[in-house]
């Protein structure tokens, strides 16, 4: 309806003071020209919002003009509230993010409160892996100052082990799953971070140099389409005993090729890497066996027989 997508406009020149016709388009899914027309609409409906020209122009609101956010309806209570603090995986992050949701909460009306007091309740995060494992996110609130605060960063990062002293320019945070990911411009260019990696970090009292023209989430899908024929999947043909089979089936990406009289399951497995399948397949002991490719065969049998020598 016009109606919401005229609020949606408002709500989005609030958040972000101003935006550009393409940039409107693109958040709210319609054309340039429905976006002019929705601004003739606005003004000509008392609304404070003007346009301004040139490099960095746009539409923007008058700065002491206000809406009041309406009322949440079912589904948008629904979607915030399964959106859990606790996916940030942070203990402060989250705790903050708590906070912030109680004072959400504490202002809504007693029937929807007690609704999303219900709506909770259905709804487990568990940021540990299977093994215990958890991303080391202890530098994510300082390297979410220095981004919000468009201030330079110095960090201690770890690659391969070996620390590193760097001061960049942070421009973004990309989550994938439960890992985080700090986008910075270095003297070498743009470069990702995993915030797990950092030991430690200190935001600078100097501005960052932020590119005009840069665009997080565009940065980022380019980047990870880079990525793609630089790794690209290992595939692997292994024999293994039935309950091994079983566990492949719900843990990898495989599939049964063919079931031997002894029992055993030829089943073709895809890998992300190399590195994987050498780590799994020599773990696995007598209970798989590579059939294909021969160098990971030969590199099983050669690993296998150093360790009889031991």
């Amino acid at each position: 309806m016009r109606a919401d997508r005229l609020l949606s406009v408002l709500l989005l020149l609030q958040a972000h003071r101003r935006l550009t016709g393409r940039e409107l388009a693109k958040r709210l899914e319609v054309s340039l020209r429905t976006v002019h027309r929705d601004m003739d609409a606005l003004s000509a409906a008392g609304v404070p919002v003007y346009a301004l020209r040139g490099a960095r122009g746009g539409w923007q609101l008058d700065e002491e003009w206000r809406t009041q956010v309406p009322g949440l309806d079912d589904a948008e209570l629904r979607a915030f509230l399964m959106a859990q603090p606790r996916v940030l995986g942070d203990v402060k992050l989250a705790g903050a993010a708590e906070r912030a949701l109680g004072k959400i909460m504490a202002a809504l009306p007693s029937g929807l409160r007690e609704r999303a007091a219900s709506i909770r309740q259905r709804l487990h995060v568990d940021t540990t892996g299977w093994r215990g494992t958890v991303e080391n996110l202890a530098m994510l609130p300082v390297v979410q100052d220095a981004v919000s605060r468009d201030r330079k960063l110095s960090m201690i990062y770890r690659r391969d082990d070996e620390p590193s002293e760097r001061i960049v320019d942070p421009l973004g945070l990309v989550a994938k799953g439960s890992t985080w990911y700090l986008v910075a411009n270095t003297a070498k260019g743009f470069r990702t971070f995993r915030v797990s990696r950092i030991d430690s970090a200190t935001v600078l009292d100097v501005a960052c140099e932020r590119p005009a023209d840069f665009d997080l989430a565009e940065h980022w899908q380019e980047s990870t389409r880079k990525l793609v024929p630089l790794s690209p999947p290992f595939e692997a043909i292994l024999r293994l005993e039935p309950k091994t089979a079983a566990q492949f089936q719900r843990w990898h990406n495989a599939w049964t090729v063919e079931k031997s009289d002894d029992g055993r399951v030829t089943m073709r497995v895809v890998f992300d890497r190399e590195d994987d399948a050498r780590f799994v397949v020599l773990g696995l002991g007598t209970r798989a066996e590579v059939v294909e490719p021969h160098d990971l065969r030969e590199w099983v049998r050669s690993e296998a027989a150093a360790i009889a020598k031991a």
